[in-house]
């Protein structure tokens, strides 16, 4: 019993963290794992988690949240015609080679190294967000296959390994070589699911539990948190929509680019030991 009433802290951060992570994904415009990694990755050290243990976790967990959340992104998003399917039959299988290379690889990476690339990842992305909104693209049209190919691969296995869905990475990169920023948006949704499904399972088979992993860990994921985030993200993102309808976009996104910059520099500097 005692451990049980132990517990409700963490059910109470991990409600918040669903409701935190639903605005700022509808506010922003933002995948889901950009914002649950480094909140559940502090938040699990708040309750005792070692680092390492944490950020192996939060990846595992993020993942497991981007499947059903991609599902119902790429229905509406191919309804609307705003998925390349003639590029997704290309991509796709490098994408799910590299995403159960990449979740292997993450079972056996240090927590720390994780944690690095996680950061580094984050600063990019808010520089990108800083300073390239609006811009040009640098490319006219997308490399040949041996190029896309690369690219594809980049996009799994990367992602994958920190624990994010397609958009981060794939989103800014094919708008880079001139695709539609709907189109990108749309096609990135489906990259979500080809890197988040296999991973999960990848983590849920071979991943061994910390053993200071909170209660209801199996393997890699934490199955409360997922319960909990889930259903929260999907109702608070409407609302983050409506919230960002009546507020300047352009400040907010530079805003939030701020906020994920030092979050990014934070984690950083704890990786390093900065």
């Amino acid at each position: 019993m005692t451990e049980i009433i132990n517990q409700w802290p963490i059910v109470v951060a991990l409600i918040v963290t669903g409701i935190f992570a639903g605005l700022l994904a509808g506010l922003f415009g933002v995948g889901g794992g950009i914002v649950i990694v480094p909140v559940l990755y502090f938040l699990l050290q708040g309750f005792g988690v070692s680092p390492e243990s944490a950020m192996m976790i939060a990846t595992a967990t993020s993942l497991a949240t981007i499947v059903p959340t991609s599902v119902s992104s790429i229905r509406s998003h191919y309804l609307k015609g705003n998925v390349d399917v003639s590029l997704l039959k290309y991509w796709a299988p490098f994408i799910l080679i590299m995403a159960i290379i990449g979740s292997l690889l993450a079972h056996y990476v240090r927590g720390n190294a994780l944690t690095l690339m996680f950061a580094i990842i984050a600063i990019s992305v808010s520089c990108n967000m800083l300073f390239r909104a609006g811009a040009p693209a640098l490319m006219q049209k997308l490399p040949g296959k041996f190029g896309q190919g690369i690219m594809a691969s980049t996009v799994g296995g990367l992602s994958v390994m920190i624990g994010i869905g397609g958009g981060t990475i794939g989103v800014p990169l094919l708008t880079a070589f001139n695709v539609r920023a709907h189109v990108a948006v749309g096609t990135a949704a489906v990259f979500g699911l080809l890197i988040a499904l296999p991973g999960v399972l990848t983590l849920l088979a071979v991943g061994t539990t910390p053993t200071d992993a909170p209660i209801g860990t199996l393997g890699l994921v934490n199955i409360p948190a997922f319960l909990l985030i889930i259903p929260l993200t999907i109702l608070f993102a409407p609302i983050g929509v409506k919230i960002g309808s009546k507020l300047d976009q352009k400040q907010l996104k530079r805003a939030f680019a701020v906020v994920l910059m030092l979050t990014g520099i934070r984690m950083l500097m704890q990786a390093t030991g900065i």
